[in-house]
């Protein structure tokens, strides 16, 4: 029996053979492993490339390598060129990928793109005297065409410097004026690619003072004012007006109102016999405008020509003769043990007050004692015995009479126990 011969697969070559990059001076390539690698093995690979119209080949790796990747480097920009990448098995024999067409070595164009920063995206606003340094990030490969514009022409080269580098245009103006303001255009061309920024800079000052400032009318202790917007705004909008006053004698000026919207304005309160100058400034956003508005006409706040007579009012007469509002009571104590009798009076002038007993005036008895605090009249009897029991009289006199109250004390002596 014949033995069965093997069928031998023939080696293969590089799969999927690709360009990855390309720049002016070279290609990257990339390429997978053959689908089919013989029992000797795979030895590694071999780049060539040739210009188109020529016969010569040139080899990129002078030594194998086994990665599925190499850039070929040090090509001229513009040259045309045929590829192909030779597996090398370990037999010696190789197998050939040859990349389809040709690749073109030259540099990839990214078109323009500018960025705008975030301040720019507004009207920018600066004040007249101030610096301005605009760097705006432009983006593009190769470096794009710049140019700038105001207002759709050239800008003045004797105030204005352009500078720009390889990622930003620069704008400066060391001193910005007035005629500064405006749309300033920036535009960045690559061949047919373009982009472009419009950033609009607004210069601005402070106003010029409000116009034909007058009185409009004077009544009481008021006086209106009136006048017109300034000629001049500043190049920004008027925020408001400062109004002031100044007394004629004492000719200092103070600020009755600030920032009214309105081109009237009330002032009151103001003070009769008084001479009165008026002024207002106008503001924006710079600050109040260096001159003010003076007011031509001095008013005069007059005297009401009648002379005011308060009316007399009768004092009122608070006098009362004395009275109890709360006359004594009778009370029960116990021998030996100091006791108080109690009432409270009402009066004016204020009423004197004295305490008697069955008649007899108790004031130089230096075992009574008699006090008053606030209309409230105490009589303070020490160590009573059966004798001091009685009635008791409180008397209450003033200029416009007098008053009297009795009540009874009973003294009851101590029950010893048998």
């Amino acid at each position: 029996m014949e033995s069965e011969k093997v069928k031998e697969v023939p080696d293969g070559e590089p799969m999927d053979l690709m360009v990855d990059d390309v720049t002016s001076t070279s290609v990257t390539l990339s390429w997978n492993t053959p689908k089919h690698i013989g029992t000797s093995g795979l030895a590694g690979y071999l780049v060539e490339y040739s210009k188109e119209s020529t016969e010569t080949w040139v080899t990129a790796n002078k030594e194998l390598t086994t990665k599925n990747g190499l850039v070929i480097k040090n090509l001229t920009e513009g040259d045309k060129l045929q590829v192909r990448v030779k597996a090398v098995h370990g037999s010696g024999a190789t197998a050939t990928a040859t990349l389809p067409g040709t690749v073109l070595i030259k540099q990839p164009i990214d078109p323009p793109k500018i960025r705008s920063p975030r301040n720019l995206r507004e009207t920018f606003i600066r004040k007249i005297g101030q610096k301005l340094n605009l760097s705006i990030p432009v983006q593009g490969n190769p470096k794009p065409t710049i140019t700038w514009s105001k207002d759709g022409q050239p800008l003045p080269s004797d105030r204005v410097s352009i500078c720009n580098s390889a990622t930003n245009a620069i704008l400066f103006i060391r001193k910005l004026e007035r005629e500064d303001s405006g749309k300033y255009k920036l535009e960045a061309q690559l061949d047919t690619a373009k982009d472009e920024l419009v950033i609009d800079i607004q210069v601005v000052e402070k106003p010029g003072p409000p116009q034909n400032l007058k009185l409009g009318s004077v009544w009481g202790f008021n006086v209106t004012l009136e006048w017109q917007r300034p000629k001049d705004n500043g190049n920004a909008e008027i925020s408001g007006y400062t109004i002031q006053k100044a007394d004629k004698k004492t000719g200092e000026w103070y600020t009755v109102m600030e920032k009214s919207h309105t081109t009237t304005y009330t002032i009151s309160n103001l003070v009769m016999g008084n001479h009165y100058n008026f002024r207002v400034f106008s503001e924006n956003l710079c600050g109040l405008s260096e001159k003010a508005a003076l007011c031509k006409d001095t008013v005069y706040i007059p005297k009401p020509s009648k002379i005011y007579t308060p009316p007399v009012y009768e004092e009122n007469n608070f006098n009362e003769p004395p009275k109890f509002t709360q006359p004594p009571v009778d009370k029960i104590t116990t021998v030996g043990f100091t006791t108080k009798l109690f009432c409270s009076v009402r009066g004016n002038p204020r009423p004197k007050i004295s305490w008697s007993k069955n008649q007899i005036l108790l004031d130089e008895n230096p075992k009574f004692r008699v006090l008053t605090n606030e209309g409230i009249c105490t009589l303070e009897i020490r160590k009573p015995c059966a004798f001091d029991g009685g009635v008791y009289t409180c008397q209450a006199t003033n200029a416009l009479g007098e008053v009297a109250a009795n009540c009874k004390l009973d003294v009851k002596a101590v029950v010893m126990a048998q």
